[in-house]
């Protein structure tokens, strides 16, 4: 997934010139780039070698596009080159960095012309912005590579170091440092942006967080907003409100040193339900009471892995940073808290590592057959749906799966930002709940998703099927997107899925899209759709 991908558990255990050649045949580059060595925009069509490759690029094998080419673009030019071509001839358009996007926004079938955006992986320092340059094709782990090498600095972004920061950033960004720094958007100092006009003219627009910034909205929309709305993101610039003077080294937050990873895992066969609900219920108290601003476990991230029982064991995992002293006795508490009045002992290990090192570490992966739900938990899991989780994780709900629910460290300094400085709404959460199942192939697909959907109706049974805002539940996370919340068969809450994402920020994030994209070119199953 586009933060936190466990490949065991879905493999089957989540900027300028161009030139396009004929469809079909192989691409060419521009002039420019013949001279440089650096490959300019090129056109690959199904007749191409190269065609399969780059439709098949995204990491869940249920979704294959069929565009009518692939635009791989180098610079801004070229992308608003690309968008313009796709506007003049009426062609659905949709863009690619990383490829992690869990629904088909990219690979629908209505998507004529896809915009790849993987040449575009500069990192860098802007000193006329005091800002960082990241290209959305860039992948987490070269950013942290980059800064960390350069500068010594890093933003707070995801745990799975090759998922492109292009829609990572977008949909608000977090990871193992958000505890402690915020989420990525709450360093994110100004986009470049391709738009199209209302006369169906591609140009950039270059949006930056200052108050006095007639394009400040197009800014905001891209803090949470979520990718395929407004246009596409060709740069991202990165500084840290109220960062001072001009050393590159003090504009974002340092890097740690070291981190130290842990493990523990308790066996099912020593788990029965009083056990696993204990286990659930003392995590969830743990981050009621532990996820403040400033919290002593501000620089602690956990995911406890709730695997079904023909997995073997419930894991919980994490890092923490060992810069200073005191790393190992914060694992231990946090540990031993998670398993109080637990009967079954877990195995635990422990293993201290340079902060890059587990950082950066990039593992190409093949895509998977997988589904993903989610939501954000004000508040630990009540009783009745702890109980629920149990039950499907044990079988005693019937229906046989690959699949867990995994529970993920959130809340510190991502809630003393207030929600409307940014467009994620959801600044009080202590958790993130992902829902998981993974399948072998197209032939064992209904029974995995009637799965994984019927433990998600049953966890929110009181509220319609879906995680409506209230005391427990806070909605749901945009880059997690799940086309089910915008069904009415699997939503029967009355919240439409636009509430489950923004809440009262829609409205606002409706206003940006009527401005910047008037022609809805930029759309999908979940996209913001302009006023009425």
């Amino acid at each position: 997934m586009a933060e936190v991908t466990r490949r065991g558990v879905l493999a089957g255990a989540a900027a300028l010139g161009g030139a396009a050649s004929v469809l079909g045949l192989p691409g060419t580059a521009t002039a420019d780039a013949a001279r440089t060595g650096v490959p300019g925009a090129v056109t690959v069509g199904p007749g191409d070698p190269r065609y399969a490759s780059l439709t098949r690029r995204g990491s869940n094998a249920r979704f294959v596009g069929t565009p009518d080419y692939v635009r791989m673009a180098s610079s801004s030019r070229e992308v608003v080159d690309a968008v313009q071509q796709a506007v003049d001839e009426g062609r659905r358009i949709a863009v690619r960095s990383g490829g992690h996007c869990f629904e088909n926004f990219v690979d629908d079938p209505s998507v004529k012309a896809l915009v790849d955006l993987s040449p575009m992986s500069s990192v860098s320092y802007d000193a006329r912005r005091r800002a960082f340059a990241v290209e959305p094709g860039a992948l987490l782990g070269e950013v942290y590579r980059r800064l960390f090498l350069g500068w010594g600095v890093t933003v707070p972004a995801g745990a799975t170091a090759e998922v492109g920061i292009g829609g990572h950033v977008l949909g608000g960004g977090y990871g193992a440092l958000s505890r402690r720094y915020g989420l990525s958007v709450d360093h994110l100092y100004a986009v470049e942006v391709v738009v199209v006009d209302e006369r169906g003219r591609a140009s950039t627009v270059v949006a930056t967080r200052e108050p006095g910034d007639p394009h400040r909205d197009l800014w905001w929309g891209h803090t949470g907003g979520g990718g395929g709305n407004f246009g596409v993101v060709t740069r991202y610039w990165f500084r840290s409100p109220g960062a001072k003077g001009s050393d590159p080294s003090l504009l974002l937050p340092r890097a740690p040193e070291s981190v130290l990873s842990f493990s523990a895992s308790w066996s099912w066969r020593d788990l029965d339900r009083q056990s696993f609900n204990r286990l659930v219920t003392n995590h969830g108290g743990w981050y009621e009471r532990n996820s403040a601003p400033g919290s002593p476990y501000a620089g602690l991230f956990g995911v406890l892995m709730l695997n079904n029982r023909r997995f073997g064991t419930v894991d919980l995992v994490g890092q923490v940073d060992s810069t200073g002293a005191g790393a190992r006795r914060l694992v231990d508490d946090y540990v031993s808290a998670v398993g109080a009045g637990v009967r079954a002992r877990p195995t635990r290990t422990t293993a201290s590592r340079p902060w890059l090192q587990a950082a950066a570490a990039v593992q190409e992966s093949e895509p998977t057959y997988y589904k993903a739900k989610a939501a954000y938990l004000r508040r630990r899991f009540t009783d009745r749906q702890t109980d629920v989780v149990y039950e499907h994780l044990s079988g005693e709900a019937g229906g046989e799966a690959d699949g867990s629910v995994w529970l993920v460290s959130y809340g510190g300094q991502v809630n003393a930002v207030a929600p409307g400085e940014t467009a994620v709404a959801q600044r009080d959460s202590v958790l993130k709940a992902i829902y998981l199942t993974s399948w072998r192939g197209p032939e064992n697909e209904g029974a995995a998703l009637g799965w994984v959907r019927d433990l998600y109706r049953a966890v929110y049974a009181d509220t319609g099927g879906v995680p409506v805002p209230g005391t427990v539940s806070d909605g749901s996370f945009i880059n997690y997107p799940d086309a089910d919340l915008a069904d009415p068969a699997l939503n029967t809450s009355g919240t439409p899925w636009h509430a489950l994402y923004y809440k009262e920020h829609y409205a606002r994030l409706q206003r940006v899209k009527a401005r910047w994209d008037p022609r809805e070119e930029f759309r999908h199953a979940l996209s913001v759709r302009p006023p009425a």
